[in-house]
């Protein structure tokens, strides 16, 4: 787990925690500095795209397009981060020695506890060769596994998808932070989401 230098020296624990573990290829960057360069990335993520740390950090992602990359899902990406949204797309990249994938990229927006945009959460997934329909089957197996959340837990979840923090959750719902912790790992445990990342990754495959 990497995390790179620029005006955020000091990066908040809990944006590195929630990439750190993380078994998708996940990366952070900040729209704060020009370009929103990538800031920290995890061993998963230079795992998948066979780059080295120094080769990631300070790059914005669209480093992993290449000739076949789809023009019209990249301004796909470009809107979503524009318009501070959650969004995504399958797209063709390409790895460090030229292989091509069709990667599954998740990119959902981080705020701070005053609504301030503090960073991006992006997380990759390889899809398999020949995969049918991928984005309905994707977003028909996250519907399935959210269908068993409580009305509490998926609004919890689906604020936990739009970048609030538990603080923030909390003053929004008119409950204890406590009790949105619970129902955060309530949420979690049912979806079993084994991080905050992987929640978020499902709220956004469901289309919430």
């Amino acid at each position: 787990m990497t995390v790179g230098n620029g005006a955020t020296d000091e990066i908040d624990q809990r944006v590195v925690d929630l990439i750190a573990s993380n078994p998708i290829a996940s990366v952070v960057s900040d729209p704060r500095l020009p370009d929103n360069p990538i800031i920290a990335c995890n061993d998963a993520f230079m795992e998948l795209t066979g780059y080295d740390e120094d080769e990631i950090i300070g790059r914005n992602c669209r480093f992993l397009s290449g000739p076949g990359t789809e023009p019209w899902l990249t301004e796909t990406i470009r809107q979503g981060v524009r318009e501070r949204k959650a969004v995504m797309v399958e797209i063709l990249n390409y790895k460090k020695d030229g292989t091509p994938f069709r990667n599954a990229v998740v990119v959902a927006p981080i705020f701070d506890e005053e609504g301030e945009l503090e960073y991006f959460h992006g997380s990759q997934v390889e899809l398999e060769d020949g995969a049918q329909s991928p984005v309905a089957t994707r977003r028909a197996r996250a519907v399935e596994k959210i269908k068993d959340l409580s009305k509490r837990q998926l609004e919890v979840m689906t604020m936990v998808a739009a970048g609030l923090r538990n603080k923030q959750i909390a003053y929004e719902l008119g409950l204890s932070e406590k009790t949105i912790k619970m129902h955060r790992g309530l949420a979690m445990e049912k979806l079993g989401a084994k991080s905050s990342a992987d929640m978020i990754r499902l709220a956004v495959e469901a289309g919430i």
